[in-house]
């Protein structure tokens, strides 16, 4: 007997907008969402409603912005709602409370290929640590994170120049699909669900994680091979970006890069100087319109570039008024100035 499904929705970001608006164009009986408080944002601070929230009030959909998920207030409005199956895209961890709420479940779309990349930033890291493929998965929510049992999932493959950015809207359309295809086994009651494999005794699952993204594990390391920052680059492009100190004399700037290429050929554009005796690890020069940094066995040159306080650029743009100190180096550690 097919279920008449009515659904509250969980989200924030732009990924959980295309996931709603694609369940709404398939009809689906959307009767709340759930999202983030208003943020202050822009220049004037102001109050500025989710993504989510500004599709939801365009749909006409009720929208609850609880700041504590356990509020009494809160946990009666979500239960008027009357919704018997709960959709949760980029949104927090929920309590007990909230997703065991509704007959059939609380289900989770996540965009990696779980069990692998449990955690904040699934799409980074599969860029970050050259995946050749990631993915979306669906999945029961339980009590921790990320560990439910899997519903559906669907596989996609990370192109060689990807970015952040790029997969993140590939895998908002296939995540979108896979999430409406989950909600109509629901409703036809043909779920088959699999348990993630837990850690047995004596055995340990190799497991990658995706940890949330912070100043300290998105600073390049200079020290690493071309391949490996080319990676990290294009994993954190457009956000949050790359970032690293760049010291001009008595000047510690922190600049973010965005775009990168390795140097294959280095005696034809370096004629004049021999790099592996006159520059070292980290440091930074101009050949042109054209921007290197010296690593331990290549050279690598920047594409795009942001200084503090200024706009992204394409690098041979800013070299038309800017000019880079002749002893300027990209620092190689943080944490150790």
């Amino acid at each position: 007997m097919k279920r008449d499904l009515r659904i509250v929705f969980m989200g924030t970001p732009e990924f959980a907008v295309g996931v709603l608006s694609t369940l709404v164009e398939a009809g689906k009986n959307i009767v709340g969402v759930i999202t983030a408080p208003d943020r202050p944002s822009g220049r004037g601070r102001k109050l500025t409603g989710s993504a989510v929230k500004e599709y939801a009030v365009s749909q006409d959909i009720p929208v609850l912005q609880p700041t504590n998920l356990k509020n009494e207030d809160f946990l009666t409005e979500l239960k008027a709602l009357n919704a018997n199956l709960h959709i949760v895209v980029a949104f927090r961890m929920l309590p007990k409370v909230v997703w065991a709420m509704p007959e059939y479940g609380t289900f989770n779309l996540h965009a990696s290929l779980l069990p692998q990349y449990r955690g904040a930033a699934p799409i980074n890291w599969a860029i970050i640590n050259k995946e050749s493929k990631t993915g979306v998965t669906t999945f029961f929510i339980d009590e921790k994170i990320d560990t439910g049992e899997i519903i559906l999932k669907d596989e996609v493959q990370i192109n060689r120049d990807e970015t952040v950015g790029t997969l993140h809207d590939t895998l908002m359309e296939v995540g979108s699909n896979l999430v409406v295809k989950t909600v109509k086994a629901i409703a036809k009651g043909d779920v088959t669900t699999i348990p993630q494999p837990k850690n047995v005794s004596g055995e340990t699952l190799d497991l990658k994680e995706a940890p949330k993204l912070t100043p300290e594990n998105t600073y390049i390391d200079w020290n690493a091979s071309m391949e490996t920052i080319d990676a990290f680059v294009r994993g954190l492009n457009p956000y949050p970006g790359a970032w690293s100190y760049l010291i001009q004399g008595e000047d510690k700037q922190k600049v973010k890069i965005f775009n990168v290429a390795e140097i294959l050929n280095t005696e034809e554009i370096f004629s004049d100087i021999n790099i592996s005796e006159e520059k070292v690890t980290g440091d930074v020069f101009v050949k042109g319109k054209r921007l290197f940094v010296k690593l331990t066995k290549e050279v690598l040159e920047i594409l795009e570039i942001q200084l503090p306080g200024k706009r992204r650029m394409k690098t041979k743009d800013l070299l038309n008024g800017y000019s880079f100190d002749v002893s300027c180096k990209m620092f190689a550690n943080p944490h150790s100035h």
